[in-house]
């Protein structure tokens, strides 16, 4: 007995037309580049929101969570934020942060030796702690139809507390949409030879108009030792940017050394400190030293008053006669070449001469 018929099928309906997203219109190739951020001002109601942030981040403080709750909210927001605030208006300037200023800086003169190589791209300065936000950044840069996003980021060494924290940042934004650009991540240029000799150039610099110390002290952002044990390749990274650049520079063994600021709390962290050293170096008779800070790209806090002020104070009481901080890379034509090249290289394979 035959079958029935099959029934016919259906047609296949027509997509549901809704207007295309700026982004599905015009592909657009971005660099976000990030800083660890400053507060709004140099006050303790301004402090204490970033220190909040700051130091409620996992990725900075790995203590097992309630405990740290307590001695965060119940001790040190309750202390440190008037203590910072009277460190940061010390180094405050009319613009502003030094370390937004010239992250700034930083961000428009990428965009304008980009562009002069031929790449239209958007580039855009983010604070991983404060404003502007790297969830604001990238809501914005989608807005404009950003398609691609290079996240290039203000710390040549690669650190969990830092490096890590970042891409969290964007993993965070990009958990909440619906469509996303595609993503690269530069996680470090500690060696890269363009930023060595950017680091080089400004040393040279300052000695040919300051004259040159005895020794020069390299002395870059400390983390808990800890962190090393478990795997976290900063010290490493550190160790081969001093020694590329203690190369570069033709510095002896004698003439250089390597130190670890910013210690916070009692644990152990990377050894030697360098307030400790530069005491060290005062009292057994090193008259003139010269300190610099390879690790961060623009002056901050901790490179303007941690190094410049109470570090000169403690290598003059010490016995030191003369102490010369040189300024970091901020906004130097040889580091905004180094960064480009390290921004153009990361790009590669993206449209970045395509329409805009």
């Amino acid at each position: 007995m035959p079958g029935n018929p099959a029934p016919a099928s259906a047609p296949t309906p027509a997509p549901t037309r809704v207007p295309a997203p700026a982004f599905a219109q015009s592909p657009r190739t971005a660099v976000l580049w990030c800083n660890l951020g400053s507060p709004d001002a140099p006050t303790a109601a301004a402090v204490r929101p970033y220190l909040a942030d700051f130091l409620g981040d996992p990725r900075v403080v790995e203590i097992p969570r309630a405990i740290w709750a307590l001695i965060l909210h119940g001790i040190i927001l309750r202390t440190r934020p008037a203590k910072s605030a009277a460190k940061y208006a010390s180094v405050w300037t009319p613009e502003g942060s030094p370390l937004k200023v010239f992250t700034q800086k930083q961000a428009t003169l990428l965009a304008g030796w980009l562009g002069e190589r031929g790449h239209r791209v958007a580039v855009r300065d983010a604070m991983r702690y404060a404003n502007p936000s790297i969830a604001s950044r990238l809501d914005a840069l989608q807005a404009e139809g950003a398609t691609r996003v290079l996240v290039l980021q203000a710390y040549p060494q690669y650190s969990a507390t830092t490096t890590a924290s970042v891409i969290d940042a964007v993993n965070d934004w990009s958990r909440k949409q619906r469509r996303l650009p595609e993503f690269r991540f530069v996680n470090d240029y500690h060696d890269d030879p363009a930023y060595i000799d950017a680091l080089a150039q400004g040393i040279e610099k300052h000695w040919k108009t300051e004259g040159r110390g005895e020794v020069l002290l390299m002395s870059f952002h400390g983390i808990p030792a800890r962190n090393i044990a478990l795997g976290d390749p900063y010290q490493a990274q550190c160790l081969q940017t001093a020694r590329l650049l203690a190369a570069r520079l033709g510095l002896s063994a004698a003439q250089h050394r390597v130190t670890f600021q910013s210690r916070f709390g009692r644990a152990k962290w990377l050894e030697p400190y360098t307030e400790p050293t530069l005491r060290e170096l005062g009292a057994s008779g090193v008259k003139r030293v010269d300190v610099v800070c390879p690790g961060f790209p623009a002056d901050c806090l901790e490179t303007l008053e941690e190094i410049a002020m109470e570090g000169r104070e403690a290598f003059m009481h010490a016995g030191g006669q003369a102490f010369s901080y040189i300024p970091c890379l901020n906004d130097s034509p040889a580091w905004i070449t180094a960064l480009a090249g390290i921004a153009e290289r990361n790009l590669a394979g993206w449209p970045t001469q395509a329409a805009q």
